[in-house]
């Protein structure tokens, strides 16, 4: 730990754009009395909760929220980093598939996720005495197509990062500096965003396509989505991976363990990988129950 934390000290001793913020993110954390960090395991969540653990020590605690559209992948990291780091750290319980707002799969769901999981953090910031509750939302997230951003508007839920000024690449270079191996992981969401808008969210799809998702893992790819369209599963990979896709061997293997699944057919999108995808459909035509609590007009990018 402590040469860890001498990098990234060191880091911060610089002129560069990224050090800069990082000052400031310190002494944003600095100005809280205590802090309670919504901790995903992504490198976002992961390097604002080392830094409050800097900034604050015992005044900080890491609380990931395990949930049936929260990965397992996800949860392994943030127990990793945890150890790695001496995070103080909780593991919650939320369920957003009890509210039927959010089963119903409209183009705010992300809201009723977004406000259990801020109520569940707020009951634990109450109970132990954390006066502030940060989320590991970015400068990069601002243009995004977020509805759970009013949740947390609503929750008094505070980004410092984003206050920073501190943008993706930005964080995973100084999350490098600060000796975290997932530094340059791929941007990750919770499972329910690899199905389209106005389809019901169930944990029996959930579970597939998290399976599903593993299937591509254990194949050795690394930047993909499986998108769920009830008996079709939509293969987005990054598109330097793609040619590995179309290997004959490898694509019969892709198809075999996602059929085993319950899919009756698997596609690859030509397109490739790209954040968002299911977005592009709220261009196109409006989604039923959008809305509401969290709607907006923006898109993603």
């Amino acid at each position: 730990m402590t040469s860890t934390t001498t990098t990234t000290t060191a880091s911060a001793t610089t002129n560069s754009p990224a050090a800069l913020k990082a000052r400031r993110l310190r002494d944003i954390l600095s100005s809280y009395e205590s802090v309670l960090v919504a901790f995903s395991g992504g490198v976002d969540s992961a390097y604002l909760a080392i830094a409050a653990q800097q900034a604050l020590g015992d005044r900080a605690l890491a609380v990931t929220a395990d949930s049936p559209s929260y990965p397992d992948t996800h949860r392994r990291l943030a127990l990793s980093i945890a150890s790695s780091f001496g995070l103080a750290h909780q593991i919650i319980r939320t369920d957003e598939l009890h509210r039927p707002e959010y089963r119903a799969n409209p183009a705010n769901r992300c809201y009723y996720c977004k406000d259990e999981l801020y109520s569940r953090l707020a009951a634990v910031a109450a109970e132990r005495g954390l006066a502030v509750v940060v989320d590991g939302n970015n400068a990069d997230d601002r243009g995004d197509y977020r509805p759970g951003r009013q949740a947390a508007r609503e929750h008094g839920v505070r980004s410092p990062l984003d206050e920073a000024g501190l943008t993706k690449d930005e964080i995973r270079e100084l999350a490098r500096a600060a000796g975290l191996a997932s530094w340059n992981e791929p941007a990750s969401a919770c499972l329910s965003s690899r199905i389209p808008y106005g389809h019901e969210v169930s944990n029996d799809v959930l579970r597939q396509i998290e399976q599903a998702e593993t299937a591509l893992r254990d194949l050795g790819f690394r930047i993909f989505r499986v998108r769920h369209h009830d008996d079709v599963a939509r293969l987005e990979i990054a598109r330097s991976e793609m040619a590995r896709a179309l290997d004959p061997d490898v694509s019969a293997q892709l198809t075999s363990s996602l059929e085993a699944l319950g899919y009756k057919y698997v596609s690859l999108d030509l397109r490739g990988y790209r954040l968002g995808s299911l977005n592009e459909a709220l261009r196109l035509r409006p989604v039923a129950a959008t809305a509401g609590p969290g709607s907006s007009e923006r898109k993603d990018v």
